[in-house]
């Protein structure tokens, strides 16, 4: 693994050079990666499950909507104005490191000022420490914007891996041996800090970047015009996505957050360890390739395909199976998240789709289309949490997934809109994958109504899934009436070893 060095930090002349290999190199880099890191979050999930109650990661939830909230205004979209933009200088990078430093000081410390505010608000004194120490990692995760945009612009997605696994490990074994010790929810908050801390270290280390001093003139107009627009749409996104634990919290109680926070961070466990690797590739390609109209569109739906391939069958897998997901995973006490698990699995499956519209914008620069859909969306998401909240955290669970599932196809067409994809496109690319994931959960569903007791434990989770994945990969070969749809996504996984050459400048680089 190389650290990336000053001398190609701003060179853009080989980033478009053999796409199509870097974008597998590194997908399937940061997919392995990501296996790790599931295994890892799962681990963690099953042994804090057990060691802490919901009510202290209700707890923790509380103090995170607020903190989370600053801190997306921390990166003010300058990191993926970096990563979008098709060439760059060391005057522009260094301005942009040192609007994120101040920033992020200067959210840091209104965090810390409200810390008092956090604890009235809920209703519990004991977040005052806790929103105080957590407003420290604002400083910490504001000195690396810049240095990971620029390895994810220079597709470094080995480094990045490194950084990810590495810093989760320390920070899991942390959160452990804090909870053994009786730390409660403090052992959460050490592990926050000790994973900002070991990715601040590292992410300095393979990118050893020296940023200069801010200068006026250095041509970021356009960079802070594309990174206001998308703090826009994470503002008002992370406001329609978060109200929810806020209002939870603080009419239902740390009890019913806890249960309705695991609910849904377990059910984007998996999900995100499919998306995320993938978004981290897709964006800066796309962008690379956003004044070749038909090589963007083709890019695109067969990324989506890939990602949808293995992503609608897990998750209509975690729908029908959840209640023994949860039994097994994080135990009896957690039974009654199973209902809100299920409620949110259903928009999840559309929301496989619609996170990818986030791609269209970013890529062709069009962050202000995305914050003026995401501030209208978001009304109507905020809404539906106050409808549903009177009949509790399953309520709020229903009305979102109602009204998310509404907006899909409107938020689909305009993200289209402007580019050279069409929703017929999609719709045509993800049918076959569609129709056998809706065929997984008919025959599942039939399994677990004629024998309810086949699926308990373990084991009986075990066989579910070699049904689904035998009743999927059936159902798909049939349909398309040959093998292609599953030997094309299985043999993405072979070209992680392409024969490698020693010449050409590109493979020197990358």
């Amino acid at each position: 693994m190389k650290r990336l060095t000053h001398d190609v930090l701003f060179n853009s002349k080989y980033l478009s050079k053999d796409l199509a290999r870097k974008s597998i190199h590194g997908g399937m880099t940061i997919m392995t990666a990501q296996v790790i890191k599931f295994v890892l979050d799962t681990a963690g999930t099953v042994v804090l499950a057990r060691l802490l109650t919901p009510e202290d990661f209700g707890l923790i939830v509380m103090v995170t909507v607020v903190v989370g909230f600053a801190a997306m205004f921390k990166d003010a979209g300058l990191s993926m104005a970096t990563i979008q933009k098709d060439s760059i200088s060391h005057e522009q990078i260094s301005t942009l490191f040192w609007i994120n430093i101040i920033l992020s000081t200067f959210l840091g410390v209104c965090v810390l000022a409200a810390s008092p505010l956090v604890a009235k608000f809920y209703g519990r004194p004991e977040l005052t420490a806790v929103t105080v120490v957590l407003s420290v990692s604002f400083i910490i995760k504001g000195l690396i914007i810049q240095h990971t945009s620029l390895l994810r612009r220079h597709m470094k997605f080995r480094a990045l891996a490194v950084i990810q696994i590495t810093s989760q490990i320390i920070s899991l074994v942390v959160k452990i041996v804090l909870a053994l010790l009786g730390w409660r929810y403090w052992a959460l908050v050490g592990g926050s800090i000790t994973t900002a801390l070991t990715i601040a270290l590292l992410t300095l280390f393979l990118c050893p970047w020296v940023p200069g001093k801010m200068e006026r003139g250095a041509g970021v107009r356009d960079m802070l015009k594309f990174g206001g627009h998308l703090t826009g749409f994470s503002f008002v996104n992370y406001f329609a996505r978060n109200l929810d634990n806020m209002l939870i919290g603080k009419y239902l109680g740390s009890q019913s957050l806890g249960l309705y926070s695991k609910a849904y961070n377990l059910l984007m466990l998996p999900i995100s360890q499919i998306n995320q690797p993938i978004s981290a590739v897709a964006v800066p390609a796309l962008s690379r390739l956003q004044n070749e109209p038909e090589r963007y569109r083709k890019y695109y739906l067969k990324v989506l395909s890939h990602m949808t391939f293995i992503t609608l069958p897990s998750v209509m897998f975690m729908i029908v199976m959840s209640e023994n997901i949860i039994l097994v995973l994080l135990g009896e006490q957690w039974i009654k998240a199973s209902p809100i698990f299920s409620v949110l699995g259903i928009s999840a499956l559309v929301g496989v789709v619609i996170h990818t519209t986030g791609w269209l914008h970013i890529s062709i620069g069009r962050t202000d289309r995305m914050f003026k859909w995401g501030a209208f969306t978001s009304f109507f998401i905020v809404v539906s949490f106050f409808i549903g909240l009177p009949f509790g955290a399953i309520g709020v669970a229903t009305a979102y997934t109602i009204v998310f599932l509404l907006l899909s196809p409107f938020t689909l067409w305009y993200a289209c809109k402007p580019t050279p994809v069409r929703v017929t496109g999609i719709i045509t690319a993800l049918w076959p994958t569609i129709f056998a994931t809706l065929m997984v959960g008919v025959a599942l569903g039939l399994l677990k109504i004629f024998h309810p007791n086949f699926f308990v434990g373990i084991l009986g989770l075990g066989v579910s899934l070699v049904i689904a994945v035998a009743v999927y990969l059936s159902v798909l070969c049939v349909y398309s009436r040959s093998f292609e749809p599953v030997r094309s996504n299985i043999n993405i996984l072979t070209q992680i070893f392409p024969k490698r050459t020693n010449t050409g400048k590109g493979n020197k680089q990358c």
